[in-house]
């Protein structure tokens, strides 16, 4: 392998699904290939090798030698997979027959290059794998992932113990999208302590810095890079193959065929990328900021139930607790953010004993139906709750406001100062920059705890299964002994929406609780709940 000549390789298959689940059709990888060609790429990493079988995958999630054969490779293009070295470890019947399992001898397979991804903490295993399949005749790569984390004195070490003899190319990857191009030379100038061989770079686009990374790692020495087709790639993506190109176009002295590359792109990833949606934005800049993995971002911004305050309040805490390890658990941990003792010394039962309780949701059939909202209101004086800052009615017909999530309230904190109604919320519970921030604003302590699958109504608390505001104002009327709820502007979501389960279930856990009040929708509810119309009330 000459170590003076650029190589690129192109992973966009592998790295882009992880928004696809790695299913691309045929005619689109027939297509790609060509193009990778035809830029002259040297590399295409077309997929991992996985023994994960438990949901839906597509080929390239396992890029096994019989789906290459099947697929029109054009002379000169050399196809690489990658391996998880925590897969080939954790396989129960030992390394060797993982990789058996995996892999042939490579003068029989049609994949040249196999990287194997490993953590700092994983490395010597990941080493006998590089070893096992050198002896296969394979090119072997060792793909370092999160090394901004490491130390200078760690990165000397695993630059040391890798052995030329079964390595052909030292990687390493910006994995959290954190680093700058002075970072990249401190890590290049690391690996050079140990390591006289090929080094590579997997950037990724977290804060907008992949192509400079890129550029600065060449400058610095490092003659293998990776690119992907528009980003397209886990979190925010990676460094685009289409500007990367361009930039080496005068480096590499090699004709470049643009054209071919943008047709490709408009024909297949432009489609992919308004469906997924990967790219910079500000909570990937964050991520990237704080070193968070950008795996937590992806999640939630593909699940519709995490909303803008949620994104914020889950980094937020990920930034000091287990964000370089991706969980769904830990999100759903930092997102039902309270955690201390719920100790409330509002009541609410001088205020709602015995009185109906009407709670305004943000529905659009809450602002259609306002006139008749206001009437009922001002005739049957139910106490009126609404939710966060939204305005449904007049002012002077609401009694109490109740907001529960403390980066809401801190997005709305002026909008409450400048509404006439007490505000209901876990204020001992709340940041200190936060309360000083509602500094004179009347704040009524209802606190919160939360505990999965719990309903419990105290006196100047409550327990829920979850931070969601419509629960804690259900808390509030319930612990303030009210004779009925009635609910207006909770039209609920479509059915394939995964915030309509979340409700659906928060309201049915709230019902089959013993202690808890009859609930009645009075304007259109997708939810199973009883339902009126309020003119009939009228």
């Amino acid at each position: 392998m000459q170590k003076s000549s650029l190589i690129l390789l192109d992973c966009t298959l592998r790295d882009g699904g992880y928004y696809n689940s790695w299913d691309f059709s045929t005619e689109l990888i027939n297509d790609y290939l060509q193009v990778m060609s035809s830029i002259s790429t040297n590399y295409v990493e077309l997929g991992f090798r996985m023994f994960d079988t438990e949901d839906f995958r597509g080929a390239c999630a396992y890029t096994t030698d019989h789906f290459i054969n099947h697929l029109t490779i054009p002379d000169g293009l050399k196809i690489g997979v990658m391996v998880d070295a925590s897969e080939i470890e954790s396989y129960k019947e030992g390394r060797v027959l993982a990789l058996s399992k995996l892999f042939i001898n490579a003068s029989k397979s049609p994949v040249s290059l196999v990287r194997i991804a490993t953590h700092y903490s994983q490395f010597n295993e990941a080493l006998l794998s590089c070893r096992w399949l050198k002896e296969k005749g394979y090119e072997v790569g060792i793909n370092l992932m999160q090394i901004a984390s490491c130390s200078e004195k760690e990165i000397e070490i695993f630059a040391h113990a890798v052995d030329s003899k079964f390595v052909d190319v030292l990687y390493f990857a910006d994995s959290m999208g954190s680093m700058h191009p002075d970072k990249v030379s401190k890590i290049i100038t690391s690996l050079r302590k140990g390591w006289d061989g090929p080094i590579g770079i997997h950037t990724h686009d977290n804060m907008g810095q992949a192509l400079a990374n890129s550029i600065k790692a060449i400058d610095d020495g490092v003659t293998w890079v990776d690119s992907t087709i528009t980003g397209m790639g886990r979190g925010a993506g990676n460094v685009q193959t289409e500007y990367l190109v361009i930039e080496l176009a005068e480096r590499r002295k090699i004709p470049l065929n643009i054209i071919s590359l943008l047709s490709i792109i408009d024909k297949y990833f432009k489609p992919l990328k308004l469906e997924y949606g990967w790219g910079v934005n500000t909570y990937y800049f964050l991520a990237g900021k704080n070193g968070i993995h950008p795996s937590f971002v992806q999640k939630m911004l593909s699940d519709s139930r995490y909303d803008h305050e949620d994104l914020i309040a889950v980094l937020e805490h990920l930034r000091t607790h287990g964000g370089k390890k991706f969980s769904i658990q830990a999100i759903e941990f930092a997102r039902n953010f309270y955690k201390g003792e719920p100790l409330g010394n509002w009541s609410p039962v001088d205020l709602i004993e015995g009185r109906e309780v009407l709670i305004l949701g943000a529905g659009p059939s809450a602002k259609l139906h306002r006139y008749a909202l206001e009437e009922y209101i001002a005739v049957k004086r139910p106490i009126v709750i609404a939710l966060n800052a939204q305005v449904t009615v007049r002012e002077e017909l609401i009694d109490l406001r109740a907001a529960s999530h403390p980066i809401r309230l801190l997005a709305d904190y002026q909008l409450h100062l400048s509404h006439p109604q007490p505000l209901v919320a876990p204020a001992s519970l709340l940041p200190e920059s936060l309360r000083i921030s509602l500094k004179g604003k009347e704040l009524l302590d209802f606190s919160v705890a939360i505990e999965k699958d719990t309903f419990s109504f105290e006196k100047s608390h409550c327990v829920l299964p979850s931070s969601l505001v419509i629960g804690y104002a259900l808390a509030i009327a319930t612990s303030g002994h009210t004779s009925r709820i009635l609910l207006a502007g909770f039209d609920g979501y479509p059915s394939d929406d995964p915030r309509a389960s979340e409700m659906e279930a928060l309201l049915s856990g709230y019902q089959q609780t013993p202690d808890s009040a009859s609930l009645l929708a009075v304007t259109p509810s997708r939810y199973n709940i009883p339902i009126t119309s309020i003119y009939a009330m009228l």
